[in-house]
């Protein structure tokens, strides 16, 4: 008989609507990435990215009556 040893337990979480966005809203503010926010969250930047593309084709995102920041650029002139 062989011997098999668990080392660790599958992590996987269920994301409510609410949830994915309330992440997906923290990207940008104060400077974070994509990056940034996907390691507070304990999630893979592509994983942010999927959330992302599912809002939309549920017409949840981005979220109606938010602020969009856009970088501003100063040139010389």
């Amino acid at each position: 008989m062989r011997h098999v040893e668990v080392l660790g337990r599958e992590r996987r979480r269920r994301w409510s609507d609410a949830e994915k966005i309330s992440v997906l809203e923290r990207v940008g503010v104060g400077g974070r990435t994509v990056a940034d926010v996907a390691r507070e969250a304990d999630l893979t930047r592509q994983h942010i990215y999927q959330w992302r593309q599912e809002m939309r084709r549920k017409g949840l995102w981005p979220v109606p009556g938010s602020a969009l920041f856009v970088p501003a650029f100063h040139g010389a002139g």
